[in-house]
């Protein structure tokens, strides 16, 4: 996957289990992740260089991206306006 100007690939990280108590969270209770790793990241738009590069983790909007799957694997793509923060270390 090879995204165009400002979009990246996101992949997000699996949704939480268990709370740190350790009651199971069921499939209909569980929420959307909102940290994800960049597997992908475009050219840039209009000159400017990209801020995010591939294997950065990120934190991102709750309802940020269109969802797709391929090759088995869910994927967000969004703009990278989207993405709220790089978490270092």
């Amino acid at each position: 996957m090879k995204p165009i100007n400002d979009r990246v690939v996101v992949k997000p990280a699996p949704a939480d289990e268990k709370t740190k108590g350790g009651i199971i969270i069921p499939d209909t209770a569980k929420e959307k992740p909102q940290r994800g790793e960049v597997v992908a990241v475009g050219p840039g738009k209009d000159g400017n260089d990209m801020n995010v590069s591939k294997g950065d983790v990120v934190l991102y909007g709750k309802y940020a991206g269109q969802e797709i799957s391929w090759e088995g694997t869910d994927y967000l793509i969004m703009r990278e306006d989207d993405i709220l923060v790089i978490l270092e270390g």
